[in-house]
């Protein structure tokens, strides 16, 4: 059997349960998290489900571009060095989408800022006089 097809194979199927494994888990225990940011139980029920979909297509996406990185095979060592190779790329991926998520829910999760209190006014002494 060809190193190649082993290489994609193993890739393509660890890649893709690793996808879908976070993606239904961030999906199942973001939910609460997400309720508290919109206060909708609605809202926040059908944004979990855009998430996940966003999340998944750009996770396989970039899972089957990582195929076009060619890496020279020669041993089942190759293989398995060019498949964790791509699978540490894919887990970045994941982890970086996941980390935009929620900057972007913690800057909509922040109270709108406490208005400042007025300075204290007092007149500004003369010129040349010191109080």
């Amino acid at each position: 059997m060809d190193l190649r097809l082993v290489e994609y194979v193993t890739y393509l199927a660890v890649s893709v349960s690793v996808t879908v494994w976070a993606g239904r888990a961030l999906h199942r225990y973001g939910a609460p998290y997400l309720a508290d940011v919109l206060r909708n139980p609605e809202l926040a029920d059908s944004v979990n489900r855009l998430l996940a979909v966003g999340f998944y297509l750009v996770g396989l996406g970039g899972a089957a571009l990582l195929l076009q990185v060619d890496v020279s095979i020669g041993t089942a060592a190759d293989v398995v060095r060019a498949v964790a190779t791509r699978l540490g790329l894919v887990l970045l991926l994941l982890g970086g989408l996941h980390l935009v998520n929620l900057a972007i829910l913690h800057r909509l999760r922040r109270p709108p800022a406490a208005p400042r209190p007025a300075a204290e006014s007092r007149p500004l002494p003369m010129a040349g006089r010191w109080p």
